[in-house]
């Protein structure tokens, strides 16, 4: 029987959700697997809740279908942590909950693998703005250990190639901060 990985990823218009998933399934092609990521669109825009999907798998997936049960679920923006957003829904089965966030308690979430990542302040200081989504795959990679960090970097050098160097440098180092971030704050 094949093993999927679901990964559902909750964000704000804006805040690279889909770009975040789509770099999620390259990662994992590079690593040898099988990937796909989709995004939910509506109404959404700019500053309004958005969610992205992906599936990481070693078998060819044929699902086409929306994520409700995730493994993993990555917050991009923890205002979003209520009942009205969706990113509650399966929260109890979840192997892990990644939030862009310096807060370590989360009483409302009903699992005590919450995994904190200040991606925010890893950006700024990396980046110089507070593009979040390399360094959340970062945090991602780190808890999760379903993609390498080797292939994380290729995929982020390869979405950024038509940006300058020393974007695509810091968006490496943003995702590597907060990779070691994880590990160091949660003996992985």
């Amino acid at each position: 029987m094949t093993q999927i990985m679901e990964i559902r990823i909750h964000g704000r218009g804006g805040q690279g959700s889909v770009t975040a998933a789509e770099l999620l399934a390259v990662s994992a092609f590079y690593d040898q697997k099988y990937s796909q990521a989709f995004p939910n669109f509506g109404v959404e825009r700019r500053g309004a809740p958005v969610m992205a999907f992906a599936r990481i798998s070693n078998s060819p997936i044929n699902l086409r279908e929306q994520i409700y049960n995730p493994e993993y679920i990555i917050v991009q923006d923890s205002t979003l942590v209520n009942p009205e957003t969706g990113v509650l829904q399966g929260v109890e089965k979840a192997h892990g909950i990644l939030i862009n966030t310096e807060k370590k308690q989360w009483p409302e979430i009903k699992n005590k693998n919450i995994f904190a990542v200040p991606a925010t302040q890893i950006a700024i200081k990396e980046i110089g703005k507070p593009f979040i989504n390399t360094a959340v795959l970062g945090a991602f990679a780190a808890m999760s250990e379903a993609i390498s960090l080797n292939s994380l970097k290729r995929a982020i050098t390869e979405k950024f190639h038509e940006s300058p160097a020393e974007t695509v440098k810091a968006n490496v180092m943003a995702m590597e901060k907060a990779y070691h971030y994880i590990k160091e704050n949660y003996q992985l």
